[in-house]
């Protein structure tokens, strides 16, 4: 999604990124939070936001650290991992890795481009708290545990348990940002 600070009467539309529904630098800064590892094309996905960013305008991204073992799902990978050696994790998706996100804005054809790691913590007061999204079938980690059994998934809950604190616990996790300049 995206809003115009120098047109603050734009609507905010909802648009796939590699074809943003708005004019040539219609905006001062474009932003891209940990949705690049989701674009069909991130390259082109970038690329579009800095056409419709101003030049000299801002365009940013940030993926969490999935290959670096530090994204806030990490515990739930290794779990998942341990109980099936053969699961598809995060950690290959566009971005998820140092590097990946600067080299996706340079072929995008940002300048200035800088790459750093920002880390957040993020308290959870009971480990059902930090279960519940993962049972709602949102992105890859949702999507895994809606295709298990009843029997693999109560397994993995419970792996999961087992590898958290007594509650409430903090997950510290990183993210690879990215800023390029249009």
């Amino acid at each position: 999604e995206a809003a115009g600070q120098r047109n603050p009467g734009v609507d905010v539309q909802r648009a796939e990124a590699e074809s943003l529904p708005f004019d040539d630098g219609a905006f001062d800064a474009a932003l891209a939070q940990l949705v690049v590892h989701f674009m069909t094309d991130p390259t082109a996905g970038i690329a579009e936001m800095r056409r419709v960013t101003r030049r000299g305008g801002v365009v940013t991204a940030c993926v969490w650290d999935h290959a670096g073992g530090a994204g806030p799902l990490a515990r739930f990978w290794d779990a998942a991992r341990e109980l099936d050696p053969g699961v598809a994790d995060e950690s290959d998706l566009p971005g998820a890795r140092e590097g990946d996100l600067e080299r996706i804005l340079h072929e995008a054809g940002l300048g200035d481009v800088e790459e750093r790691l920002l880390t957040v913590e993020v308290e959870h007061g009971s480990f059902d708290e930090w279960w519940e999204p993962f049972t709602l079938g949102i992105g890859p980690a949702g999507a895994y545990v809606q295709g298990l059994t009843q029997d693999a998934r109560d397994r993995l809950r419970e792996r999961c348990r087992e590898l958290h604190p007594e509650a409430p616990f903090v997950v510290s996790a990183s993210a690879w940002a990215a800023r390029g300049v249009a």
